[in-house]
């Protein structure tokens, strides 16, 4: 909004100095007094609190509103609701809902398996947070975290058809947390656990895991290193190294750390050194952090002790999952020849790529404006959508390990190089290759409870103790 006499001009040249371009005029309304304005402005996002603060300084001119495109897509949330069919008359009325509703309640009373096939719990995932670690903001509360869940639950629906509802819980008491999913358990078929703190996820999970007959997941832990794994199988082939003899450092001992560490050792490394604040993790020592010790007693086989710069000496791989700044040049030219360096601390990575790449051979981040990016989207949709459609009682270490497999197989052998080795998210083979791998290895390891059709070639289904009611 301007005053009458103050020239628009002066709105246009701050604008154009601050890099801004003016795309659209749009006046609201005019008079004697003043003007009321609107324009679109594409401007980089660095700039974009400067020019806002030299419009307000601007004499005779008053910003009224402020919004962005990313705002924009926010408003009003980002998922919805909608029924399957629509209710058009009393007959429809009596069918979905009271008394004919009645012979499916009795049914499912009856049969509590038949929940999957006549309710949502055959496709829905709820997707729970509690806003104590959300990425690269940390505890920001429930309320806050929401955004992050909904746009979670979106990636869920159009690149899986997973039905995700977002659930943030006023309460960092694991206890709470994990009475409050277990309470609202039944309607969902998968629990995709997000943004919560360690250690205290580590419990939670567990827990879960162990009290509730539905897969639970959680991400920042397990996408993480299935999507690490999957970037590490076909870095190895480009540098033609075997994974039994490589020596690998993990720096960062938090939820995903933890998760990459179990992920590698499960695929067949041998020499691992996980490095956390506190130095190298050995067996030398005990940790208050149980997760910790467990990897104590499997990693660090040399028990190496010290900081990132006393073990990684003639290591082949770096994985980083930590903070900016970790992973300085000098420590990086003392790896083996053709390193492969996996610097995934988001939004700022352990090196700059701009400063490793002339030292490395393969180099991968989280950050999308560089080469393999390892993002979780290529993971959480397909382990739920196989896991929904065989009905998995849980997600192992198996399943998880076919899911990288899977991911890493997307790219051919004749188009993997230094920096094609990980698939687009966007890649439409990631979800199906991810999904039929998972369902295979939730059959192998007996976990599957449904087997579905286009598997049942394959294997023996009785055996699973299936009814023919539960094969729907």
């Amino acid at each position: 909004m301007e005053k009458s006499g103050v020239g628009f001009s002066s709105v246009v040249s701050t604008v154009s100095s601050f890099g801004g371009d003016l795309v659209a005029i749009d006046v609201i309304r005019s008079s004697k007094e003043k003007s009321t304005r609107d324009i679109t402005v594409n401007i980089p996002v660095p700039a974009y609190q400067e020019l806002l603060d030299a419009l307000e300084d601007l004499s005779g001119v008053s910003v009224l509103h402020v919004s962005d495109q990313t705002f924009l897509v926010h408003l009003g949330g980002k998922i919805r609701i909608e029924p399957t069919m629509p209710i058009k008359n009393r007959d429809d009325l009596s069918r979905v809902y009271t008394p004919g509703v009645a012979r499916v309640c009795m049914a499912i009373h009856n049969k509590p398996r038949e929940a999957f096939a006549l309710t949502i719990k055959r496709n829905t995932v709820a997707v729970v947070s509690d806003g104590t670690a959300v990425l690269g903001l940390g505890d920001i509360g429930p309320h806050a975290a929401m955004p992050v869940m909904e746009g979670k639950a979106m990636l869920f629906k159009q690149l899986a058809d997973v039905d995700a509802f977002p659930i943030c819980l006023d309460t960092k008491d694991t206890e709470e947390i994990i009475r409050t999913i277990k309470a609202m358990s039944p309607g969902f078929g998968g629990i995709n656990l997000e943004d919560i703190s360690a250690p205290r996820c580590f419990e939670i999970e567990r827990r879960l895991t162990e009290e509730l007959d539905i897969p639970v997941f959680h991400d920042d832990q397990h996408g993480t290193a299935v999507v690490m794994m999957a970037g590490l199988l076909n870095a190895l082939k480009v540098t033609d190294k075997d994974i039994g003899s490589i020596r690998v450092v993990v720096v960062g001992a938090g939820a995903a750390g933890v998760s990459c560490c179990k992920m590698l050792l499960a695929a067949g490394v041998k020499n691992l050194v996980a490095v956390d604040r506190e130095g190298a993790i050995t067996a030398d020592r005990t940790y208050a952090n149980e997760m910790w010790n467990w990897l104590a007693e499997r990693t660090n086989p040399d028990r190496l002790t010290g900081g990132l710069s006393d073990v990684i000496e003639g290591a082949d791989v770096f994985i980083g999952v930590s903070g900016p700044g970790v992973l300085k040049v000098e420590d990086l030219v003392r790896m083996a020849e053709d390193r492969i360096v996996f610097a995934m601390a988001n939004p700022e990575p352990e090196i700059d790529p701009e400063l490793a790449e002339p030292h490395v051979r393969v180099l991968a981040t989280g950050r999308s404006d560089y080469p393999n990016q390892i993002n979780n989207v290529l993971c959480f949709p397909g382990i739920f959508r196989g896991a929904l459609d065989c009905r998995a009682r849980l997600i192992n270490e198996e399943m998880k390990l076919a899911a990288s497999r899977a991911i890493a197989s997307v790219i051919s052998d004749d188009e993997v190089n230094e920096n094609y080795i990980i698939p687009s998210i966007f890649n439409e083979k990631v979800v199906d290759s991810v999904r039929s791998a998972v369902i295979t290895a939730a059959i192998d390891t007996g976990v599957a409870r449904r087997i579905p059709p286009e598997f049942r070639s394959l294997c023996d289904y009785t055996g699973y103790g299936l009814s023919d009611s539960y094969k729907r």
